[in-house]
């Protein structure tokens, strides 16, 4: 919390610093693009200044209801197993942060987004885009309704291929605490040759995971998956440092 000394001056809180050994690398060699795209220099944090504890103006009128549920596009429903992903953002003690922009954007069942780039031939879904958003309640919450993503090959090494992950946007307090990540799906099978999972420090890999939640499944309609996101501190999200744009 911020405040003031006796003498008048502002106090701005201090935050925990996440474990440098934990910090996901910005250029990873196995995940060849990062070449081309990692700061040729270690990244030097910044001090936290006023900007860091204002709030970012979305305007309650532009995120929609509407805009959470993935599974409904163009006048019908989205091909797919349906999931319902929810959680929290959190600050670095704990905290909810409310009034977070939480964007997803994803590939669709058979493991392809509609975008221009990816053109191998699995279906598209002329009733999902992959995209999405929400604003955190008071509480820090949010939830999405979406299908769950298939794998999709890449190109990045031989039989090369994605474990499925849904990309989320968030942004925290204010527009400068942005975090750019990557959910993944329990126990899945291509986590041991994704290089840019495996980026992800060992110690730290499980917060990049969901958790399936039996108590949050709607019957008969969709099963749950739970997925904090603390935006930083000791307990940090792995994130991406450099967002270019690109699918993977």
């Amino acid at each position: 919390m911020t405040g003031t000394t006796s003498q008048g001056g502002l106090v701005l809180p201090g935050y925990v610093r996440e474990d440098a050994a934990l910090r996901t690398p910005v250029g990873f060699p196995e995940y060849r693009s990062t070449a081309l795209r990692a700061p040729l220099r270690t990244p030097v944090d910044l001090p936290h200044r006023l900007t860091e504890i204002t709030g970012p103006v979305l305007g309650e009128d532009r995120v929609l209801p509407h805009d959470a549920d993935l599974t409904l596009r163009n006048g019908g429903e989205a091909i797919g197993q349906r999931i319902l992903v929810y959680g929290r953002v959190l600050d670095s003690d704990g905290r909810p942060v409310p009034d977070a922009l939480v964007e997803v954007w994803q590939a669709n069942a058979a493991g392809r987004y509609r975008h221009v780039v990816d053109t191998w031939p699995a279906p598209l879904d002329p009733h999902f885009d992959g995209l999405g958003r929400v604003v955190t309640d008071s509480l820090g919450r949010y939830e999405f309704m979406t299908v769950k993503p298939g794998a999709y090959p890449w190109g990045n090494h031989h039989n090369a291929w994605r474990p499925a992950h849904i990309h989320f946007s968030l942004f925290g307090r204010a527009f400068t605490q942005r975090l750019v990540t990557q959910m993944y799906f329990p126990d899945d099978p291509l986590f041991g040759q994704d290089p840019i999972f495996t980026s992800i420090p060992a110690a730290a890999r499980h917060r990049a995971v969901s958790r399936y939640s039996l108590e949050r499944t709607q019957d008969n309609w969709a099963l749950a998956f739970e997925w904090d996101v603390v935006l930083r501190g000791a307990e940090q999200t792995p994130f991406e440092t450099d967002d270019d744009g690109d699918v993977a």
